[in-house]
């Protein structure tokens, strides 16, 4: 038999959660782990100074950052010369775009998929009007369970792809894209680079890069338990074709030294060993069936009452096929109207709006290019009776 998840276990590593705000917008940002505030703590009040001197203190803080850098690449499957932290994944997607500035060629096309953020959207399209080449949107024609299909790309790609860009779990959605299928199809170009945004997934699902065949792929810690970072992930034969952002003097060798602009801060970098070491203690799997029970507590309900909601996404709870993050709209009211009106009678905190999907809920969705949807995001220190009482509100709101 499983073991049973124990939530009330994992909660006491965050000390938000004994606060009366009950947090449904995670993928937002996750509340932080208590081992890494003191691990921050610890090294702003021991050893903040600069890295690479010679004298105690500093052999010290390089030691530390190295230990972080050295704990993501692990995490992730790859070695340390192939991951660079940074301020975020949007920031990390701009520098990588810069370094493929003299990869992309005015002959090249960039597929970029409209299932994204805007993070993995803007860079290429920023590259692509530099070098005067060509873009090709990869879309859907569900607009309530858009889905990235393998078949639909193979169509869009020809010998003149560069790159394609697409998102792991949509930060609206919440559907699991096949990212080692979509890597496989890709490198059936020779030369074709997949650079993949998986914020959105990385805070439910264990990372292997290598397993995934990826060329590119970033997520952000604060909302996998951890700090304002993010990492990114390039491949050593990825690296091939980038040029440095760094010092002129610096070696090549290291994406860090391509990319990383001295822009990794030094007590968040040193503090990810503690968020590496909680994730090994909550087997994936636990976590993955706890997040279905308590997903499919709301989506069933929403799905119970289709004259009234919308869902969008996957329509089902199975773990296998989407996370928590789940979006839907109320039919004859916007999401700003019905996410007020929760907040103003509970203490949940959730989120309406095309939440940096714009092209997404605009375009593919044909959603109002403001209002949007209303996000529930969950994680697995959110509970079963936390998603009882929600639905009980929102059940209150809609009958209002």
């Amino acid at each position: 038999m499983a073991a049973t998840f124990d939530v009330a276990a994992v909660r006491k590593h965050f000390p938000a959660l004994s606060h009366k705000q009950v947090y449904f917008e995670n993928a937002g940002g996750s509340q932080i782990l208590k081992e890494v505030v003191d691990a921050i703590t610890d090294y702003l009040l021991s050893n903040n100074v600069q890295l690479g001197a010679s004298y105690a203190t500093s052999q010290t803080s390089t030691k530390l950052f190295g230990e972080g850098c050295a704990a993501t690449a692990r995490y992730v499957n790859a070695s340390p010369e192939e991951v660079v932290l940074g301020p975020s994944t949007t920031q990390l997607f701009r520098n990588l775009s810069l370094s493929l500035y003299n990869y992309i060629t005015p002959d090249s096309e960039i597929i970029i998929s409209k299932l994204d953020h805007e993070a993995n959207i803007a860079p290429w399209v920023q590259l692509a009007e530099w070098r005067g080449c060509t873009v090709k949107w990869w879309d859907s024609p569900d607009k309530t369970n858009p889905t990235l299909d393998c078949d639909r790309l193979r169509s869009l790609m020809t010998e003149k792809t560069k790159l394609v860009t697409c998102t792991h779990t949509s930060n609206v959605l919440g559907t699991i894209n096949n990212v080692k299928a979509i890597a496989k199809t890709v490198h059936e170009v020779p030369g074709a680079l997949l650079c993949v945004d998986a914020v959105a997934y990385a805070p439910h699902r264990a990372v292997d890069v290598r397993d995934m065949g990826v060329d590119f792929y970033s997520f952000s810690w604060y909302k996998v338990y951890g700090p304002h970072i993010a990492s990114l992930y390039a491949s050593k034969s990825a690296q091939k074709h980038m040029q440095t952002l760094g010092h002129f003097f610096k070696t090549t060798d290291t994406l860090e030294n391509l990319l990383g602009l001295a822009a990794a801060n030094y007590e968040l970098t040193a503090s990810i060993p503690t968020v590496c070491k909680y994730l090994q203690s909550v087997p994936w799997d636990q976590i993955a069936e706890h997040e279905e029970r308590l997903q499919r507590m709301l989506i069933d309900y929403l799905l119970s009452k289709p004259e009234v909601f919308q869902i969008y996404g996957e329509p089902s709870a199975d773990k296998a096929k989407r996370v928590p993050v789940i979006s839907f709209t109320v039919k004859g009211r916007s999401s700003k109207d019905v996410v007020e009106a929760i907040e103003a009678k509970s203490d949940f905190g959730l989120r309406w709006g095309t939440l940096y999907s714009n092209r997404l809920c605009e375009e593919v969705m044909g959603l109002d290019p403001v209002d949007g949807v209303v996000r529930v995001s969950l994680v697995h220190y959110n509970t079963e009776d936390e998603v009882g009482s929600f639905v009980k509100v929102l059940d209150s709101v809609i009958s209002s």
